[in-house]
């Protein structure tokens, strides 16, 4: 959000209502953009399991003052699948941060969302998804997405498969 006095900030804190409470759709008490609460949580269908990297993000790319960047090049990780809330600006301002640092990025069009400007004639979404797909990287789908690695699935195995039965004749 920023620091204090942060043009940043207050706007966040204007705009948004950081840090203001709320009732949560489980009853509970939670805060606005808050982490360690209701709405900054992990979805249980999407919980990290054992080996993930989970990363907290203070601004909208996930580059900005986070691990990523390091953790993807000690990795030697260049490809990237991006997918997320807020397609103008969070998933954008990822998407730009990393063609940036010479990432490739796929973004899974039917995984984003854009609530700013939604039900108008042209949306922001959009238009976003097509800066995207000009300049910064490409654009999928989820379906295409999961076809095209069981393709590669398939490839590989096929090839292993191969290799094992020359071994053996």
């Amino acid at each position: 959000m920023g620091s204090e006095g942060s043009p940043n900030r207050e706007r966040h804190l204007q705009i948004m209502h950081v840090g203001d409470t709320i009732t949560a759709p489980n009853g509970t008490k939670s805060r606005i953009l808050i982490r360690d609460n209701w709405g900054t949580e992990i979805v249980p269908t999407l919980k990290p399991i054992d080996g993930d990297v989970v990363l907290y993000k203070t601004r909208f790319s996930g580059f900005y003052k986070t691990e990523l960047d390091s953790i993807l090049k000690q990795n030697k990780i260049k490809n990237l699948i991006i997918t997320g809330c807020t397609t103008t600006i969070c998933v954008e301002s990822t998407v730009r941060d990393a063609m940036f640092r010479d990432y490739s990025s796929v973004v899974l069009e039917d995984c984003t969302a854009e609530p700013i400007g939604y039900g108008l004639p042209r949306s922001n979404h959009e238009a976003s998804i097509f800066a995207i797909q000009t300049l910064l990287g490409w654009v999928s789908n989820s379906g295409e997405f999961i076809k095209a690695v069981k393709t590669q699935q398939n490839a590989v195995a096929a090839k292993h498969l191969e290799e094992y039965s020359t071994l053996f004749t």
